[in-house]
């Protein structure tokens, strides 16, 4: 194999992923070449302004890296559980955007990709929890290198959540808008809370290039998010 040929087929190796994450409040996109990060941009607001700023962070990130849509090898999205429109509104984009460049979509589990936040010791675990409707959030639980342990599941926290946990490892890092709720509930020396985190298309970059490297791609014309409940339609009050 000859230089320019070593040099094209390096080339073919080289995975550039946009990282999409809007499965909570925080509006976040990143751009990673070989799971590196090359550009982020990201807002976190109450008022879930997904749908205005979504196009123009892609757009952003894309001219910050000086790279064209056309450069990239995968789209990779936040799967949930999260927020129902937050969700549409990413999963959406994602598969907009593989259709017209025929590329790959790449699912990233919310809750795994949040965890990686985290730099856990051999004996440490990490549960990973959105914040849901009163003593409820969505949880799951990580080993210290990222395996999950427990399912992901809707749980409602009262004095006895998580034992089995606490007694199974020396520190456990809770992380999320739900870690609040729990530190609320629970008094254990072994536990540590992070209850400002959320969820950021950083951590996104490391987790889709393994995802890209094993081929582990969804069929875009069928994926849907992960929303864990079914949506709920709250109907508005009768006026008296």
């Amino acid at each position: 194999m000859g230089f320019f040929e070593f040099n094209a087929y390096l080339c073919e190796l080289m995975a550039l992923i946009l990282n999409i994450e809007t499965a909570t409040t925080n509006c976040s996109v990143s751009i990673a070449k070989d799971g590196k990060m090359l550009a982020l941009k990201e807002y976190d607001s109450a008022g879930y302004s997904h749908a205005e700023q979504l196009h123009l962070f892609i757009k952003e990130v894309l001219e910050n890296a000086a790279l064209l849509l056309s450069d990239l090898n995968a789209i990779a999205v936040s799967k949930g559980p999260g927020s129902y429109t937050g969700l549409r509104i990413g999963v959406s984009a994602a598969k907009g955007l593989c259709f017209s460049l025929d590329i790959p979509l790449i699912s990233v589990a919310t809750l795994s990709s949040m965890a990686h936040q985290l730099t856990l010791g051999e004996s440490d675990a990490v549960v990973s929890v959105l914040d849901a409707r009163r003593m409820e959030v969505y949880s799951a639980v990580f080993d210290a290198g990222f395996n999950q342990v427990k399912e992901t599941e809707a749980k409602i926290i009262d004095e006895t959540s998580y034992q089995d946990i606490i007694n199974s490892y020396k520190t456990i890092y809770f992380i999320g808008s739900g870690a609040q709720k729990i530190k609320d509930t629970l008094q254990n020396d072994t536990l540590e809370f992070l209850v400002d985190a959320v969820p950021s298309a950083k951590e996104m970059c490391a987790v889709s290039y393994q995802s890209y490297s094993s081929s582990n791609f969804e069929d875009v014309a069928y994926f849907e998010p992960y929303y864990l409940k079914d949506f709920m339609v709250q109907k508005p009050k009768l006026k008296k």
